[in-house]
């Protein structure tokens, strides 16, 4: 990209209404321009794969991976693509998890036509973006946890391949399906889910549904 090309972008949400008017907010900005679209996180990478784009913006609560998850994986595979969560989740766990992830920004759906913009364009010149109003109890709860002695950022009871089995299993996908999905075996899938009912102290498929919900990863 140079200094005169907009920057090139790919917009996940899995509501076609919110994906519609987000790319109206940013295709009239001449800097910027949405090259590709996607309803789930795992749609978001094969896009970010194909497309290369300088910027991914994601929702959080998306079928079979979150924004978080597909987050992670672009992080891994296209690091110098910038990253920004769009969330109606004014949540600092989901905060401390997208920066985890890799996210530079984290901008609420309800001031989307107030913020979005500049934290594109912060993003895109490698600058942090958060929506204003949360930084200073964000970074006051950060270093009062670290004054404890914890890491905020952590503490996830599972790993991102089980979250990964667990959102779908939550989904109600078989075995087969969530092993076609991920690529693993069927035996792999039946492993995970039966460490993430040990870990979680949970007895079915019904306990892990809703520990998917409250944890975020699938919509009530």
């Amino acid at each position: 990209m140079t200094d005169r090309d907009p920057a090139r972008i790919l917009l996940a949400d899995d509501h076609a209404l919110v994906r519609r008017g987000v790319r109206l907010i940013l295709d009239s900005e001449p800097d910027l321009t949405v090259v590709a679209e996607a309803s789930d996180g795992a749609e978001a990478i094969t896009q970010a794969r194909a497309e290369r784009p300088d910027l991914a913006i994601l929702d959080i609560a998306m079928p079979r991976l979150t924004g978080l998850q597909a987050a992670r994986e672009l992080s891994r595979l296209l690091p110098d693509m910038r990253i920004l969560i769009l969330t109606m989740y004014d949540n600092e766990q989901y905060f401390f998890e997208a920066l985890k992830a890799g996210a530079s920004g984290y901008v609420l759906k309800s001031v989307a036509d107030r913020d979005l913009v500049e934290a594109c364009r912060a993003a895109v010149r490698g600058e942090p973006f958060l929506y204003p109003g949360a930084v200073n109890a964000l970074i006051r709860n950060y270093l009062e946890r670290v004054a404890d002695g914890e890491d905020p950022a952590s503490g996830r009871a599972i790993t991102d391949r089980e979250e990964e089995v667990l959102k779908l299993v939550a989904e109600g996908h078989s075995s087969k399906e969530i092993a076609d999905l991920l690529v693993i075996s069927v035996k792999t899938v039946e492993r995970h889910r039966s460490n993430l009912l040990q870990k979680l102290g949970l007895r079915d498929r019904l306990e892990l549904t809703r520990y998917a919900i409250r944890a975020g990863l699938i919509e009530p």
